[in-house]
């Protein structure tokens, strides 16, 4: 075995050991070795400027000096404690001001925690078992969770369809499936079944598609008149669409939030917050047996995490920080646009300046339905081209991060440029 191994040979070593060669995560060809700012570099030393962000936590940037500095701090009196400590409590206050539905919140270490004690928390709060999600919503790895995220079949709503192997039956049959972007569909399957439906659960952006005007507000009339609790997912929306989150880029306040990804600087952790008479089912002594919603985890709330969360939202506060974070977003997608229609290929630019990605169709994109008119081919030769100049992103979207550069949107607006003529030359 060499003394200095090769990316493929690590890519080697991982199909021996890894199912499918990797984590189910990103492209399992990709070995990163480590990241500053807003660049990468993989095990043979290729750079890349990176719109990946780990799926999304590392928005101020890898390595930022004044996370790096708090946590090297913290490392020095200790990892994790499975108990109280004055770092997490100070999270949650944090937390607890900058989220409008946030009376309490609950660490859990990921995002998918956090989503599935948000539902377990509304079916106990009211009773009820099933759950009303949007096809293409994304809420995590748990059964519930799992049904018509990515549906390759179309089945008439409101039945789900699993998207794994291993789920019960009787997780199927307590989802309801509804397109989003649909007002009229989801006031009649309230009406339908609302004295059944424990909480609606949304990404106040869905992936990337945004709501149309009204409709996170009928959401929340709607289910506020019913008795049902409404979720919104900010796991990928918190701190990153504002510094409230959706709720405060959209005006609509849930009765529940899941957090993740930027709350723990890069480092596992995620919450769920929300109003008191709901969170107040983690507390026995308050619901009593019936009530108590059960919930431990190893590293809920760690100190390390903690701090790495406090000093990136500290940063995310500071005067111009979004104006920042959007103008370069704003770039990007000028860019997009421009290179695309000098080539005049379909396509239309899909999210929010801190988020989104380029979708190919001539058609508008409202649901996850219209994201299936998606020229696969040609989203293909776009990534692909993307890579070989030097860019990482995902297969679907463009994280923006505040460590963007002006060489890095230089050598971004050159990539796309490439990437367009490909497209083109196809």
């Amino acid at each position: 075995m060499s003394s200095n191994p090769t990316l493929q040979d690590w890519r080697d070593r991982a199909g021996k050991v890894l199912p499918a060669a990797g984590f189910g995560n990103f492209d399992p060809s990709v070995v990163i070795a480590r990241g500053e700012g807003a660049r990468v570099w993989d095990e043979d030393g290729t750079e890349y400027v990176d719109y990946l962000i780990g799926s999304g936590p590392m928005l101020v940037g890898h390595g930022h000096p004044e996370v790096l500095e708090a946590v090297q701090e913290q490392v020095a009196h200790g990892f994790t404690f499975f108990a109280n400590n004055a770092h997490g409590i100070r999270l949650a206050e944090d937390i607890a001001g900058a989220m409008a539905c946030a009376g309490q919140v609950r660490f859990v270490s990921t995002g998918s925690e956090a989503d599935m004690y948000a539902m377990r928390l509304a079916r106990a709060h009211t009773g009820r078992e099933k759950i009303l999600k949007f096809e293409g919503g994304y809420h995590g790895m748990s059964g519930e969770a799992l049904m018509s995220l990515a549906p390759t079949k179309r089945v008439n709503f409101p039945v789900a369809v699993p998207d794994s192997a291993g789920i019960p039956q009787g997780v199927r049959d307590s989802m309801l499936i509804a397109p989003f972007n649909d007002p009229d569909f989801v006031r009649g399957l309230l009406d339908e079944h609302g004295d059944e439906i424990a909480a609606v659960i949304v990404e106040p952006l869905q992936r990337l598609i945004p709501p149309e005007p009204g409709f996170l507000e009928m959401l929340r009339a709607e289910t506020e008149k019913r008795g049902i609790v409404l979720i919104f997912d900010e796991v990928v929306t918190g701190f990153r669409l504002a510094y409230g989150g959706g709720q405060e880029k959209y005006g609509v306040t849930p009765d529940l939030c899941t957090l993740g990804k930027v709350i723990g600087g890069g480092f596992p952790l995620a919450a769920i917050a929300g109003k008191e008479e709901i969170m107040a089912h983690f507390d026995k002594a308050k619901v009593g047996a019936d009530g108590f919603t059960f919930q431990i985890g190893t590293l809920s709330g760690n100190p390390v995490a903690s701090v790495a969360g406090l000093k990136t939202m500290e940063i995310l506060k500071r005067p111009g920080t979004y104006d920042r974070l959007r103008a370069s977003g704003e770039r990007v997608m000028t860019s997009l646009a421009t290179e695309l229609g000098r080539h005049n290929i379909p396509h239309q630019i899909v999210g929010d300046p801190v988020l989104f990605d380029v979708i190919f169709t001539g058609k508008p994109v409202k649901n996850y339905r219209d994201t299936l008119e998606n020229n696969a081919d040609r989203s293909r030769a776009f990534n692909a081209a993307m890579r070989a100049h030097g860019i990482l992103k995902p297969d679907s979207k463009f994280y923006i991060s505040l460590a963007l550069t002006e060489a890095d949107l230089v050598k971004t607006e050159e990539a796309i440029a490439a990437a367009a003529k490909a497209v083109a030359a196809q």
